[in-house]
């Protein structure tokens, strides 16, 4: 049966970084069986919530060594990442294209900045505020949500797959 979701609370700081690590072995799969792989994710959730935190230590648990700031003033962040395991020859090397749209006012304004082009390179977009460029954005393979809970390091966080590759995501998120 096709696992299409996946929930977590995490009561602090680091159970949200140890979920970006489950995800991101699970990314890393991915790519080392077929580096061309493009995925989207969005990241959903109040202002405050954490999306940027948990971008971070995504994108930091596969493999990226240097500061992951926040996209806010320059909507868009490129990291690039060379994901490898004990193989060499299972290497990948992707981008992960960091975007913050919660500054833009018009959904075309990220269409515009010429931002397009990235939702076809090997690796992954993660968007957070996918909101604000609804209607001009692809279709997302993994869609997660972020709510934040009683006290300042909880929240509850879900993955949902919207697409055969995002399952594929998920299901070896479950098999961990």
């Amino acid at each position: 049966m096709a696992q299409n979701s996946f929930t977590q609370h995490c009561r602090q700081e680091a159970d949200t970084a140890a979920l970006a690590q489950k995800l991101a072995l699970s990314l890393s799969h991915l790519f080392q069986a077929n580096p061309s792989t493009h995925l989207n994710i969005s990241l959903e959730g109040d202002l405050g919530a954490g999306k940027t935190a948990f971008a971070r230590h995504l994108i930091q648990a596969l493999g990226y060594e240097g500061r992951v700031k926040s996209p806010t003033y320059t909507l868009c962040e490129p990291y690039p990442i060379h994901i490898k395991d004990g193989n060499q020859s299972n290497a990948a090397s992707i981008t992960a294209h960091h975007f913050d749209l919660y500054r833009m006012r018009d959904p075309l304004e990220w269409q515009e900045a010429g931002f397009a082009e990235h939702f076809d390179e090997p690796g992954f977009c993660l968007v957070e505020w996918p909101e604000k460029a609804e209607g001009t954005l692809p279709a997302f393979d993994v869609a997660i949500h972020l709510m934040a809970g009683g006290d300042e390091h909880s929240r509850d966080i879900s993955l949902q797959a919207n697409s055969s590759q995002g399952i594929s995501v998920l299901e070896k998120m479950h098999a961990q």
